[in-house]
């Protein structure tokens, strides 16, 4: 696994074999990059990763310059991983255990992508409930993007916020955003009444 893009581009980061983890594969991240690239200034974004594994993307956040990063995942070994690359590469990320649907559920914050990389094997419906909640509980930032990876047997086009999504592969990409047209519209309506 390595870093493809910033700071620390090529960089290589060795996670133990024996973690539960499925990695976006390099040709994936780089084009995930490339897709984020056209619509954000990186530096000092607020980033959010969810089911974060190994931490490779937010790895790649880190090495762009986005500082404060959040990484959740359920499994201590990824955890406790993420935090020794971190400290070794001097990221601001904080790893956190827990279970993902219950952080979402009491979690307060906001920010400017959330991530997040499920097992491809989870129900359609646990799919869901992670979009509903992140949109329920104004994780994102209005102008902010939620991503979720997902194989291309899950289908999220269909969700309240779908922007558009990219194929790589047998991974799917959906990307999530508020809409902004109504706002427009109430603003050019204050502007007839006078």
């Amino acid at each position: 696994m390595r870093i493809i893009s910033g700071k620390y581009k090529g960089r290589r980061i060795s996670p133990p074999k024996n973690l539960p983890v499925r990695p976006t594969t390099d040709m994936s991240k780089e084009a995930l990059f490339n897709v984020l690239n056209n619509h954000f200034n990186f530096s000092e974004l607020k980033i959010l990763e969810l089911f974060a594994g190994t931490g490779s993307i937010s790895y790649e956040f880190a090495s762009r310059g986005c500082t404060p990063i959040l990484c959740v995942d359920g499994d201590m070994g990824c955890v406790n991983f993420i935090k020794k690359t971190a400290k070794e590469f001097d990221f601001d990320i904080t790893a956190l255990k827990s279970d993902v649907f219950k952080f979402l559920e009491k979690h307060k914050g906001n920010y400017d992508i959330i991530f997040a990389d499920p097992p491809y094997g989870m129900n359609q419906k646990e799919f869901e409930k992670i979009i509903e909640l992140i949109f329920e509980n104004e994780l994102l930032d209005e102008e902010g993007m939620l991503v979720v990876e997902h194989s291309k047997y899950t289908k999220l086009d269909q969700m309240s916020n779908f922007s558009f999504q990219k194929n790589y592969g047998g991974s799917v990409f959906s990307f999530f955003e508020f809409e902004s047209e109504e706002e427009n519209d109430d603003e050019d309506l204050e502007g007839e009444e006078e």
